[in-house]
């Protein structure tokens, strides 16, 4: 009987929060923005790295959308 189904953990067969992970990580990525325009630095090296990271999460949104919505990604 094992050989026939393929060995899963509960926790896969729950649906996961989509929309509450987005909402997240755009919240995420406003923080870092708003720490980048009103943070207690001098330097600009902090700046570009908030920014940067900032970049990347809303990137990474962008193409999980873009990925569920063409069906490549389940």
């Amino acid at each position: 009987m094992a050989g026939s189904e393929p060995v899963t953990a509960p926790d896969q067969h729950k649906p996961g929060h989509r929309k509450s992970g987005r909402i997240g990580a755009l919240l995420s990525a406003a923080a870092l923005v708003l720490m980048a325009l009103w943070g207690n630095h001098e330097g600009r090296v902090e700046d570009i790295w908030l920014i940067g990271v900032a970049a990347l999460l809303v990137l990474i949104v962008i193409g999980d959308a873009v990925l569920r919505r063409n069906g490549l990604r389940s």
